[in-house]
């Protein structure tokens, strides 16, 4: 998420000045709009924090030092350069800084070596300068570079974190949060590592699983479209100057070849408008709630998510429950980090609502929400009646975890079956088709055309 950055007065006339977190300009905006309309402020200036490049020299050196610089305008790059002694040669904006992505691996591998260092006693802070120092990824070591100096700035690390969740993951920022403000910081961090490790070997083995299965179906796509659009017409050309008749499914995929040759633009509309309307329509807010609950409703793999999902909102309400009722942020940061915004929505919508509107308690309310496993409701029911809700999240946490890893290579094996189906039905249509054309003879003298 970007950083932004609002100026203002407040009603009797002091100075304000704060900083929020949205993926746009335009979501910082909305934002805005709810703060100024619940806090009766005036907002004069957004601004976003980008990167700027600068040339800069010593006083009495001709040579040229360059660099970059992260701030929300010219001016205070300018004022930061001054004070640390240079003189300004050029200041610009960096417009053309490309943003590459971090493997998975990588953020698995950082969290990992945290956990490990902190359980030998290193100091957090020493951890961060001596693993941005060997990071290869340049944008993961820019993240933990700034996530050092934020949290040295004396930042919440909420806010710290919560502005990385595109390159460390939601469920990550959320456990280092957690994490960088609890006294069992290592304890918080295996937990993390242990969580990402396990999703990253299950992702490892569906890609394995998929490689050559997916090559397959790709050539064997491209095979079909081939004979079709080509050695099809051909062969159609040669029966039509002998004028020979052809068996009924040679003569049909004959006319699917000239139409789709005939009116291959509009077929090819017809194909792709679906595919980016349905995309767009899926990377909406609402979109994606409706994909998610999609997601979580497909057999076998449905479930290892919808587990999963169950997994991540137990073990950060464990981390975060502090015991003194029921705390509702709580609830609603446990939901976000969740992973699956139609159970969020129903958290936030029904869950939420339920507690503050008529009174319920916890169980009940989730049970309204019509997400949550009957095991769920009743171990969450036990733990409010005998005061150990964080210890009923946390078993729960630890038996989804279980539960997922045990079908994970099920779950595997499924979907090599599927695609394994689907390749074989593609072969066979294609042999089918061949074969048939053998069937085809020419007319012989004194006969009536007919087709063997």
């Amino acid at each position: 998420m970007a950083e932004f950055r609002y100026q203002g007065v407040t009603l009797a006339g002091k100075p304000l000045r704060g900083t929020i977190l949205a993926p746009n300009r335009l979501a910082a905006r909305k934002k805005i709009d709810e703060i100024v309309a619940e806090h009766r402020v005036r907002v004069q200036a957004l601004h976003k924090r980008v990167h700027f490049v600068y040339k800069v020299r010593r006083p009495g050196n001709q040579k040229i030092i360059d660099g970059e610089i992260t701030a929300y305008t010219p001016e205070e790059v300018r004022e930061s350069l001054v004070r640390m002694g240079y003189q300004i040669v050029q200041i610009r904006r960096n417009f053309f800084r490309p943003k590459l992505g971090v493997p998975q691996k990588e953020v698995v591998v950082f969290i990992r070596l945290c956990a490990d260092l902190l359980r030998e006693q290193f100091p957090y802070d020493e951890i961060l300068t001596m693993l941005a120092s060997d990071m290869e990824n340049p944008r993961l070591r820019e993240t933990v570079m700034e996530i050092h100096k934020d949290l040295k700035m004396g930042k919440e690390g909420r806010q710290v974190f919560l502005k990385h969740a595109d390159v460390l993951g939601k469920f990550t920022v959320y456990m280092l949060s957690i994490a960088s403000t609890s006294g069992n910081m290592a304890e918080i961090y295996e937990n993390t590592a242990k969580f990402l490790e396990r999703s990253s070997e299950f992702k490892k083995a569906i890609r394995s699983t998929l490689f050559m299965p997916a090559f397959v179906v790709l050539a064997a796509i491209g095979a079909l479209v081939f004979y079709v659009m080509y050695i099809f017409p051909k062969i159609a050309g040669m029966l039509l100057k002998y004028n020979i008749a052809v068996p009924p499914m040679t003569a049909a995929t004959m006319q699917v070849s000239e139409f789709f040759q005939n009116n291959i633009i509009w077929v090819m509309l017809a194909f792709l408008s679906p595919i980016i309307a349905t995309v767009a329509y899926f990377r909406s807010e609402k979109g994606r709630v409706v994909w998610h609950r999609i997601l979580i409703s497909i057999p076998v793999i449905g479930k290892l998510i919808y587990k999963t999902s169950l997994e991540v909102f137990a073990r950060v309400f464990h981390a975060l429950y502090s015991g003194s009722g029921e705390n509702i942020e709580v609830i609603k940061i446990s939901s976000e980090a969740c992973g699956n915004r139609y159970i969020e929505k129903q958290i936030k919508d029904i869950v939420i609502p339920s507690m503050l509107r008529d009174g319920r308690g916890l169980s009940d309310s989730m049970e309204l929400s019509a997400v949550f496993p009957k095991n769920v409701i009743y171990t969450l029911r036990s733990g409010e009646e005998s005061g150990t809700l964080r210890e009923a999240m946390l078993r729960l946490a630890n038996f989804y975890e279980k539960e997922t890893s045990h079908k994970m290579g099920r779950v595997v094996d499924v979907i090599n079956l599927i695609v394994s189906i689907f390749i074989s039905v593609l072969i066979v249509g294609i042999t089918l088709i061949s074969s048939e054309v053998g069937f085809v003879s020419p007319n012989m003298p004194g006969t009536e055309m007919r087709g063997r």
